[in-house]
Parts: C-alpha cells; sequence; structure tokens
C-alpha cells in the first residue's frame, strides 16, 4: 500500500517537518514492514508561464515547430521551441526553467535546436511524471488550476507530494486505506485521528431494484450480504480529473483513467471500500445479484470474453451479466465520454467467494485485493454517498433520490476475554484499564465484569475472532519493545530422529560431494507423468495453481529436469544438482481428496483428522541426482571430462554411504533413460532406484545436451535396509596380501552379482573386491566374459600368509562357481 503524505494528513495531524523516514518508522512501529519510497522526481525550478504569442515554423523535416514566447514572471519573456500544437495565446502552461530537472532523469538545459536557443521546456503531463498523454502541452486551465506567471507549478500540481510504500498482510485488509493507515498512526503516535467515513452525510435512496439472489449459497458461503447504490444524473465525464486527484492517485500507484473511474478509485483508496460506476442510460432494468449459470459468458472491462463457472458471484441486469462481484466490472455498462448519468455501486462480497473467482479467471485488480482481505461491511453506503458527492462537486452532477439499500443486518461476534489473557500470553504485566483502553482505541466495545469481560471487535477487523487475537492487539499497540526477550531452554533428552538426522547427513554428504541442492515444484503436467511412468495413476489436484501442471509429481526427475533446462539457459553449462523430496504415488483404484474442507482456525476433532489424512495419498521420500557438461572442465594438457553414468553411479555410492546401504547397480530400464545405460539399484534383492543417462530423443526436446546422468533413489525404503547407525571400519595396522583373480562366466551374468559372491565366499579376511577388466574376445569361450578382480586380504591379529590369502579366495571362487557357474580363467 502506497501513502501520499498528504492525503494521510488530510485524516490524522502530521508534523510540519514530517518526513518520509518519520512515516515508515510510525508505521513499522504498529507491525508493518516498510518496502519502498516514492515520488514524481522533479526537481525545479518548473513555473506556471502564460503563452504569449506563438508562430508556427515547417521545417525541413516535415515537421511544424512552434516558436513561443512564455511571460513566466521575469521582467523578459522567454522563447522556447514547442512541437505541440494543442495550445493558443493566454493558456497557462507548466514551464521547465534550465536547471530543472524532470523525471528519468531529465534535465533541462537553455539548448540551440531549429534555428533558436530554446530557453526551457513547455512539458506535458507525460514529461512531469503526471501520466501517459504527452501528445500535447498540459494546460492549467484544463484541470481547474488558477496561477500567476513565475508561481511554481510544482507545489500547484501537487508534484511537491510523496509517498511511504508498506507491506500489509492479508489479515489486515483495513490497512489498504488511507483511513486504516491514518488510524495507525494515530495508534503509533497519538495523533489526532478524523475518520473519513464521517465526512459523507448519507441521504435517503429509494427505488431502483436490487435483488440478491444466492438462495443456495456455495460452500455454506452468502456472496454479498450489503449493497448500495446511488443516482447521479447531469454528469459531465469528459471534465479533466483535478491534478491534486490525479498526482494523488498515481502516487498511490493507479493511473489517471477519466473522472468518473478516477473518483472511484480514489474513494476506494481513501476508504477502502470498492465501488463501481455503471452507466445508468446502459443497464436495462435493475440489479440482480446471483451466480453464474453453467455456459455463461461475460466481456470485461479489459476486453476479454471470460467463459463463467457456477461459483462466480455476478452483477446482472434483464441483458445478462455486466460485473464479476467484486473482481471487474464488464464492458458493456462502461462509463464513456458520452455518459451523463451514472448509477454508483458499492458492495459488500464474501472473501472467499471474491478470491476464487479473481484466480479462477486469472484476474486480480485493487477491488478484489481488498474484498478477499476483508472489508468493513458497513461501508457500503457511506462509499457510494463520497462517490455521488465528488460526482456532483468534479461532474457538474446532480444526486438524485433514485436508488438503493440493503443494508449489512450481521453483527460482530463477541468474544469473551479475561483481562489476565494479555499478560499470561504475552509475559508483559498489562493493567486493567491499559488492556481496555487499547481495546477501546482500536474500535472495539468492552463490556467489563470483575473477571471476564465481553469484547466486540468493530466491524472492520474481521481478523478479531479470539481472545489472542486480541491480545495480539494489546501487545501491538502497546508497542514490542517492553516484551521481555528470554532465551528459552531447551528440554533435555530430545533431538533429531534416526530418519531426520540421515537426511541431514546425506544432504551435507552430497553437497560434500561437490552438488547443488535445489527445490523444484511438485506439479506435472499429464505428458511428463506418461512420459516418466506410462499408465500410472497421479493425483490431480482440484484447482491447480497452472492449470498446464495439475498433477503432483510421482517422481524428483522431471523437476529437476526443468531446474537444469532453465539453468542452461542462464549459461550454466557444467551443473551436478540433487533434490531430497516427497513424492506422490497414489494407489491404483482409491480415490483420494474430500468434497468437504473444515473451517480455518478450529480446532478438529480426531475422526475429521482421520477423515482429511485418509483423503491423502501415500508420499514417500526420494533422492534423485542429475548431472551433465563436463565434471573435470578442460585444463592445459587435459582434455575435459563428461559427465556420465559413471557419475550418476558415484553419487549412488555416496547416498549409501551416508545411509549405510550396501547399493548395487544391476542392468535396469527404464522408459526416459537410455536402454544400453540403466541401471537398476537393489540392496539385496529389494529395487530401491534406477540410475541412468537420459534418452538421447528426450534430451533434445528438453534442449539439453546429449548426456544427462540421473539417479533416483527410495529414501524411505533406504532407511529401512541400511544400517541402524554407521560403524567407521578401523584401520588395518598389519601387512595386507594382494591376489588377483579372473572368472569366466556368461555373458549376461552382472559383474556385482560375481564380486558379491566372491566377497561371501571368501569371508572375513577378504578386505575389498575391486573389479579392474571386463574382456570378451580372443581367449575365453564364445558367450562368455572374463572378469579380473583386486583383491586384498587383511587379517587383524596377524600377517597373512600366501596360502592363507589363496584359500580365501579359493573359497570365494568355489561359491561363484555353484552359484554363478564360474570358472577360473587360465
Amino acid at each position: 500500500m502506497r501513502v501520499p503524505i498528504s492525503w494521510l494528513g488530510d485524516w490524522v495531524d502530521l508534523p510540519a517537518d514530517v518526513t518520509l523516514e518519520h512515516l515508515h518508522a510510525a508505521l513499522v512501529k504498529v507491525g508493518f514492514e516498510e518496502e519502498d519510497v516514492h515520488g514524481f522526481g522533479v526537481q525545479g525550478p518548473v513555473v506556471v508561464g502564460r503563452v504569449l504569442s506563438f508562430a508556427d515554423e515547417p521545417q525541413s523535416n516535415g515537421k511544424t515547430i512552434r516558436w513561443v514566447q512564455v511571460d513566466v514572471g521575469e521582467p523578459e519573456p522567454r522563447g522556447i521551441v514547442c512541437g505541440a500544437h494543442n495550445f493558443e495565446v493566454g493558456d497557462l502552461v507548466p514551464v521547465s526553467l534550465p536547471g530543472a530537472v524532470l523525471p528519468g532523469p531529465f534535465p533541462i538545459t537553455a539548448r540551440k535546436t531549429y534555428g533558436h536557443v530554446s530557453d526551457g521546456m513547455i512539458a506535458s503531463e507525460r514529461e512531469l511524471g503526471l501520466g501517459d498523454e504527452h501528445s500535447g502541452i498540459l494546460r492549467l486551465h484544463e484541470r481547474g488550476l488558477v496561477g500567476e506567471p513565475g508561481e511554481d507549478a510544482i507545489a500547484l500540481l501537487g508534484l511537491d507530494d510523496s509517498a511511504v510504500e508498506i507491506n500489509v498482510t492479508p489479515d489486515r485488509g483495513y490497512a489498504l486505506s488511507i483511513r486504516g493507515l491514518a488510524r495507525e498512526y494515530s495508534h503509533s503516535t497519538g495523533a489526532a485521528f478524523r475518520d473519513p467515513a464521517l465526512e459523507p452525510v448519507v441521504g435517503e435512496a429509494a427505488g431502483y431494484s436490487v435483488v440478491v439472489d444466492d438462495a443456495a449459497p456455495i460452500r455454506g458461503r452468502v456472496g454479498c450480504d450489503a449493497f448500495a447504490a446511488r443516482v447521479v444524473r447531469g454528469v459531465d465525464a469528459t471534465r479533466p480529473t483535478p491534478s491534486g486527484m490525479v498526482a494523488r492517485l498515481k502516487l498511490a500507484g493507479i493511473r489517471s483513467i477519466s473522472l468518473p473511474v478516477d473518483i472511484s478509485n480514489y474513494v476506494m483508496l481513501e476508504l477502502g471500500q470498492p465501488t463501481h460506476a455503471y452507466d445508468l442510460g446502459k443497464l436495462a432494468g435493475g440489479i440482480v445479484v446471483r451466480r453464474a449459470a453453467p455456459g455463461e459468458t461475460l466481456e470485461t472491462l479489459d476486453g476479454q470474453v471470460r467463459k463463467l463457472d457456477v461459483e462466480d458471484l455476478l452483477i446482472t441486469d434483464e441483458s445478462g451479466a455486466i460485473g464479476l462481484a467484486g473482481v471487474m466490472g464488464g464492458l458493456s455498462t462502461e462509463v464513456s465520454d458520452t455518459t451523463t448519468d451514472v448509477l454508483v455501486e458499492a458492495a459488500h462480497f464474501d472473501p472467499v467467494t471474491v478470491a476464487r473467482t479473481a484466480r479462477r479467471h486469472k484476474l486480480w485488480s485493487e477491488a478484489s485485493k481488498r474484498f478477499e482481505r476483508g472489508v468493513d461491511p458497513t461501508l457500503g453506503p457511506i462509499a457510494a454517498q463520497r462517490v455521488a458527492d465528488l460526482l456532483v462537486e468534479l461532474a457538474g452532477g446532480t444526486i438524485d433520490p433514485l436508488g438503493t439499500v440493503v443494508p449489512y443486518l450481521g453483527e460482530p461476534v463477541p468474544i469473551a476475554f479475561s483481562p489476565g489473557d494479555a499478560a499470561a500470553l504475552v509475559g508483559v504485566d498489562y493493567s486493567d484499564d491499559e488492556v481496555r483502553d487499547t481495546l477501546t482505541l482500536i474500535g472495539a466495545t468492552v463490556d467489563a465484569t470483575v473477571d471476564r469481560w465481553t469484547v466486540t471487535p468493530p466491524p472492520w477487523r474481521p481478523d478479531l475472532i479470539d481472545a489472542p487475537s486480541l491480545v495480539e492487539e494489546v501487545a501491538r499497540i502497546t508497542g514490542y519493545d517492553r516484551i521481555p526477550s528470554e532465551l528459552p531452554i531447551a528440554p533435555p533428552g530430545r533431538g533429531w530422529t534416526r530418519e531426520q538426522a540421515a537426511s541431514r547427513r546425506l544432504a551435507q554428504t552430497l553437497a560434500a560431494a561437490g552438488l547443488t541442492e535445489v527445490l523444484a515444484y511438485p506439479f506435472q503436467s499429464a505428458a511428463t507423468v506418461e512420459r516418466f511412468e506410462p499408465g500410472a495413476a497421479a493425483v490431480q489436484l482440484a484447482n491447480a495453481l497452472d492449470p498446464q501442471a495439475p498433477y503432483l509429481r510421482r517422481s524428483l526427475l522431471p523437476g529437476l529436469l526443468d531446474t537444469a533446462r532453465r539453468n542452461l539457459s542462464r549459461g550454466l553449462t557444467d551443473l551436478g544438482i540433487f533434490e531430497i523430496g516427497t513424492v506422490f504415488r497414489p494407489e491404483p483404484g482409491v480415490a483420494y481428496g474430500t468434497d468437504e474442507l473444515p473451517p480455518g482456525a478450529v480446532e478438529l476433532a480426531p475422526d475429521v483428522l482421520d477423515a482429511l489424512t485418509t483423503g491423502l495419498p501415500p508420499q514417500p521420500r526420494r533422492v534423485a541426482v542429475l548431472f551433465l557438461g563436463d565434471v573435470v572442465p578442460k585444463q592445459p594438457g587435459a582434455p575435459a571430462v563428461s559427465a556420465g553414468l559413471a557419475d550418476a553411479l558415484d553419487a549412488v555410492a555416496d547416498v549409501g554411504l551416508a545411509l549405510a546401504a550396501d547399493i548395487r547397480p544391476v542392468t535396469g530400464a527404464h522408459p526416459a533413460l537410455h536402454p544400453g545405460r540403466t541401471a537398476e539399484l537393489r540392496v539385496g534383492a529389494r529395487s530401491v532406484g534406477i540410475a541412468g543417462e537420459l534418452l538421447p530423443s528426450l534430451a533434445r526436446e528438453l534442449d539439453l545436451p546429449g548426456v544427462v546422468a540421473v539417479a533416483e533413489l527410495d529414501l524411505d525404503a533406504l532407511l529401512e535396509l541400511g544400517a541402524t547407525e554407521i560403524a567407521a571400519r578401523p584401520i588395518g595396522t598389519l601387512p595386507a596380501a594382494t591376489q588377483d583373480l579372473s572368472l569366466v562366466v556368461p555373458v549376461e551374468t552382472p559383474a556385482a552379482d560375481v564380486r558379491s559372491a566372491v566377497i561371501e565366499g571368501a569371508g572375513d579376511l577378504l578386505e575389498d573386491a575391486r573389479l579392474v577388466d571386463d574382456y570378451r574376445g580372443s581367449g575365453v569361450p564364445d558367450g562368455t566374459k572374463s572378469l579380473t578382480f583386486a583383491l586384498r586380504f587383511r587379517a587383524a591379529d596377524r600377517t597373512l600368509t600366501a596360502a592363507e590369502a589363496t584359500e580365501s579366495k579359493l573359497a570365494g571362487v568355489a561359491l561363484a562357481a555353484s552359484r554363478l557357474k564360474a570358472t577360473l580363467r587360465e
């Protein structure tokens, strides 16, 4: 929310020397976060000038310029070259004199151009930062401004104003208004606050038909519970918006459109109540507020024809839909330059209904932003009257008694409150009088007894729903600096669970190996799910953030590929990344989710919690890695080493070390991986993951290099199958005995199976077995291969003899022979 200083000063007393820093500090004190400061960026001298004369001078480039003589309050007029032609002799115009700086920044100097020395510049609206109009000079009388030559035009146009910007949290919608922030400034500083909602004198309005037809509310929520309408006739919609109003709207982040629209936006920013103006002549009959019918459409003010949902709340007349309630009006009843009679709407709409409509149509507006966060339901008649008064004052209209008021009949829910709650929850010794005065200050009414109070919150504070929320207000208004800062002592005997410790150890291990941890979005398209697991069931979200990706991920790999592609497009060509996260693996034939969600801020019964838990699919944890580019860069005298399957398997080995799990790769297959370079990962006989290189065709489709190595493992399974604790192996102090072993096995036999059999058969004396050669060719029978292992033997209590090492080796050969038909190579 941007807060122009002059506008805030209309409704709360500000110091004469108020600064942006002071405003930020005051609002931060009561719980807001400072964001930025804004101004027009105009530095003087910019003065009022009167056009004395001009001469049109055609140029060789086909352009005609004016050589203008302007009275700027000096003894002699100034000569200025101007390209615009929309002004006449006698007009008052803003003149930027040499030394001025306009937004850009654009410094003004006297310079020779078109055969003249132009001693300044006559400025347009855009050049002054007031709006987008730049085709002509800003004529001050069109803005209703009167001044004398030489008078400061910066102050006259409101360009000396500035604004602070603060972040408003979703629970404090009342602060999206000058009214709300003036009140908060008053709470912070004690300055006198004047409520702008008390200014308009609300007149009687009746006779215009407004029907709220929401007899069967959606999801138990009534879409509209209050509606006010006023009619103003004889409006001149072509009148310019006063420069002061334009300046304030600009500082608040809203561009000037037309006088009726600007007035509507102005009142919304001032009071916090969105309003809408309809061209009364374009309305057919009365207004009906209802839900959309199946297949109904609406062309909104942005020119888009939108297909409506049956949950959308509409403003309609006899012709059909004329507006999305609380979001945006329809184009058919838009106020234009020919409008003379205006119907002003100020209604109260359900926050959830408006929020769902805005998200459904991806149509966010200043109005929907406020309705989503909660608007004072009693403000409608006041805001409508304020708009009508401004239309009379600025557009020459006349208020007609025709109108309507559907009053708000709801009442704030009283809250049971004990004066001791504040001290108990905050830890500050507040007195009863201090608590009562604070609650009264924020607009609540307090019915106090000796030990129990009843507090009724004000209508503009829908966030005050229970005693803790009232206590929060006491702490906020009296000052957070009074809350003691004490470091709590952690209770003994607690710490990470085994799973938590293992996950952190795993992340540290992969990061230490040079990989970067990433966090990918869990949403995927149907095509992505099908590409990685054809025919698999995936959980579809009922209200997805992105309609193109409505499914929850079954695998971490697509997210890693998207991350890699994004980094590759930014020039990061060598990547090693990993992610640890959950996937969603629904069981076939099981329906998940629930049709009815319980309300928020309510303690749920155990059976309700059980039902919600049952509606969730299994969510196992996974760890996945990805490599592309070079793992070793090119260096003088040495070529680059590209990433490949070996790097993915090295990362798998690191995962096994971190989790004390013996992960064994065997030949495998995966629909998204290269058929000849894919390994299934096992612990014992159980499959725990996959590793391999991406299909080259898929890599080309994703704009990735030809070789992309990946691996994905089931973290929950690894924790289940791995050792409970990681035990460090002592370093042997006695000499080792080394021998080589070459076995001939059928060519389809995995080397890992042979190695496992040798290790198992050799027993405890075998310390390490490493595959060093895989030979296929002359010297070995057809259909077989020769696997050579480097073996290292060691005993903990003695120096081994060659005979003992050979005996251990032959025991391993015997088991490999019986299990895998292995024979010693001659």
